[in-house]
């Protein structure tokens, strides 16, 4: 299999998201604020949902119990983030290529959330080693179709920094993909396996709190929780001593 099959399904996301993050751009200052705010809104409730439904991952693994996995984790994450200062590092990046390229307005802000909101789930995880392993680009696809239409409800909000998220896109799945044979030789069957139910609910978690942020519920520092998605890991591995 050739690198370009095995990162197929990525490229057709970098692409919707690119064509979404245009098509927003293309509309942002030609529709009422009102329709712009009422469309984030119908965005943020989807986020919302979505990250409920994945958060419910962590009540299917029962020994060692999910829940307490999944909270220890999001904890130990939330306070080595916040000690390595990722939130800010990446708002950081934001404001460089913010000034690089010229953008405007809230540009960090929609880099920020967009790499984010389309980088976290169980989607992006999943199908990009069934890509890798298999050449199948079915989930990524539509993943790609998600990300295009919010891609577009983004750019219209904040504008030009919505499209620069195609590039996180890119390495992370795409890394993920030509990596899966590695992946694969430690999980046999991700769409099983408790280790990545566990990454998919505090991934969850993390996408709720994406949602209660484009709602503007309150502030969240989503980023600054990554550490957490390798955390539930080596916890859950830690916990199988005590519930063997």
């Amino acid at each position: 299999m050739t690198p370009f099959e095995q990162t197929s399904g990525t490229l057709v996301n970098v692409i919707t998201v690119l064509a979404g993050s245009a098509a927003g751009l293309a509309l942002r200052g030609k529709l009422p604020e009102r329709i712009v705010a009422t469309v984030v809104q119908a965005l943020g409730l989807t986020t919302v949902i979505v990250g409920v439904v994945n958060a419910l991952d962590l009540t299917k693994v029962a020994s060692p119990p999910g829940l307490i996995v999944g909270l220890s984790a999001l904890a130990g994450g939330a306070a080595l983030g916040e000690w390595w200062r990722l939130d800010d590092l990446l708002e950081r990046l934001g404001e460089r290529l913010k000034r690089r390229f010229g953008g405007q307005g809230s540009f960090t802000q929609g880099f920020v959330t967009a790499s984010l909101l389309f980088c976290v789930g169980p989607l992006a995880l999943i199908g990009s080693v069934q890509n890798g392993l298999a050449g199948d680009n079915n989930f990524l696809i539509l993943k790609s179709a998600l990300d295009g239409i919010a891609s577009l409800a983004l750019a219209t909000s904040f504008g030009f920094g919505v499209a620069f998220s195609a590039v996180t896109v890119f390495v992370y799945q795409g890394g993920i993909s030509l990596g899966a044979g590695f992946f694969a030789e430690l999980v046999p069957n991700p769409a099983t396996d408790p280790r990545i139910l566990l990454v998919n609910g505090v991934g969850g978690i993390m996408i709720l709190g994406l949602g209660l942020d484009l709602l503007q519920v309150r502030r969240m520092r989503i980023a600054a929780m990554l550490p957490a998605l390798l955390l539930v890991i080596a916890f859950y591995q830690l916990a199988k001593l005590f519930y063997a």
